[in-house]
């Protein structure tokens, strides 16, 4: 099982970055690499996802430059940002390598936003559907898919939702959907294959149907069909304040292996007219 070995947690956490950001890949991205701060990567997708729009710090073990103001590094960043009409977003995991980073974000007054534990569980003794129910499972999303997962955790209307889609159909993957005895669908999930891993994703439930085992169907669904593809392990990322799911994962074998949070640039006000 994918476990924090003493003296090995960095390279680990560091795959399971690279694990993560090829799972969900931004439709537009760019390495900014200066000596000082080691590369960071540039993701944007027009604003629709807080991953796909977002500094990730690769590598960031160094300190800032030194001296008043924005740091210069911070400042191209923003720079290519703002040429796009987006805040400087940047994901931060929480471990030594962004501590440098972490410390002077806060001097810089960034918000902090959307913190997410991530879990994980290796391949054996995976949970097996008791209830009798289809899962129906796919290698791309269907419109029901698409809309049960957007109706739970979209942002926007349809040209947010097709950039979504280019997003998810960007990666290699598996999609499952149950339907309720009425043939309504009910929950979808979503299996990222990416280098000998499957990564949980897009776990949604319909509000009238919560509560009632779909969620648990589709996650025991995914986890075996990725048994296929000869997957090492899995993991999957929850947010800190949604005690249930966590609660589901952890029932699945899942356990925490480290987090990350999203710190955005204060707003800057404009000058008043009086």
């Amino acid at each position: 099982m994918f476990q924090p070995l003493k003296g090995q947690r960095m390279m680990e956490q560091a795959f399971l970055e690279s694990l993560m950001d090829k799972a969900w890949p931004a439709l537009e991205r760019e390495e900014l690499e200066r000596e000082e701060t080691g590369d960071w990567v540039l993701r944007a997708s027009g604003g629709v996802t807080q991953r796909a729009n977002s500094v990730w710090p690769r590598n960031a073990s160094g300190g800032l430059e030194e001296g008043p103001g924005i740091a210069p590094s911070v400042r191209a960043a923003a720079e290519w940002y703002r040429l796009r009409r987006l805040p400087l977003i940047f994901q931060i995991f929480d471990d030594s390598r962004s501590a440098a980073l972490n410390a002077y974000l806060d001097e810089q007054r960034y918000t902090r936003q959307s913190a997410t534990k991530i879990m994980v569980r290796g391949a054996e003794g995976l949970p097996v559907s008791t209830s009798g129910r289809n899962v129906e499972m796919a290698t791309e999303p269907s419109e029901e898919w698409l809309s049960v997962w957007w109706t739970v955790d979209g942002r926007g209307g349809e040209a947010e939702l097709s950039v979504a889609h280019k997003i998810l159909s960007a990666c290699p993957a598996l999609y499952a959907l149950v339907r309720d005895d009425d043939g309504v669908p009910a929950a979808v999930g979503r299996l990222a294959l990416v280098d000998g891993w499957g990564g949980i994703y897009s776990m949604a439930t319909s509000a009238e149907h919560r509560r009632r085992g779909y969620g648990a169907e589709v996650l025991a669904a995914l986890l075996n069909a990725g048994t296929h593809h000869d997957l090492e392990g899995f993991w999957l990322l929850v947010t800190e304040a949604n005690h249930g799911a966590q609660r589901l994962y952890s029932q699945a074998g899942f356990s925490s292996h480290g987090s990350y949070l999203y710190r955005q640039a204060p707003l800057r006000r404009a000058p008043s007219g009086c």
